[in-house]
């Protein structure tokens, strides 16, 4: 199924909505350090609920050992000013989905990465700086999922 790269995270919340995010799709959260707090802070827990022994998290000490770990498969980096939108995308399930810190998203050496397959974007409106790491992650994995048609997904009866 589908990684997630959050690249030095730095808000709790927001790295606990994304342990949730991936116990409820199966996706991977792979965290690239140093991260802006502790895993045992309160935050993080209380965002991620009952959710942590669910999910797949590996913490990696830079990017360059993350990208090792994964081995192949395309990389998909979210930046505002991607020049591609998420939604023209044909994921494969491969697909690894790149996030940047919260306050300045990717450095340019990370956004010049060689492993970086395409710099895309979410569309928001033009006078607005960015979207909460969490919801970015979740918007971009749900449509990757949706084209597999919510593969291993359960769903309600008679729906």
């Amino acid at each position: 199924m589908f990684r997630l790269i959050f690249n030095t995270p730095e808000i709790p919340g927001n790295t606990g909505n994304a342990i949730r995010l991936a116990a409820v799709t199966g996706a991977e959260l792979h965290l690239i350090e140093p991260l802006g707090f502790d895993l045992s802070d309160s935050k993080l827990r209380r965002a991620g609920l009952d959710y942590h022994d669910l999910a797949y998290v590996t913490v990696h000490a830079c990017l360059d050992d993350c990208f090792a770990a994964l081995g192949p498969g395309r990389v998909f980096a979210f930046e505002p000013d991607g020049p591609r939108g998420f939604t023209d995308i044909e994921y494969r399930s491969d697909d690894i989905l790149l996030f940047g810190k919260e306050s300045t998203g990717l450095s340019p050496e990370e956004r010049a990465h060689p492993r970086i397959t395409e710099l895309v974007h979410l569309p928001m409106h033009a006078s607005r700086r960015s979207l909460n790491l969490a919801n970015s992650a979740s918007i971009a994995l749900y449509e990757a999922w949706r084209q597999f048609d919510f593969a291993g997904a359960t769903r309600p009866q008679g729906v």
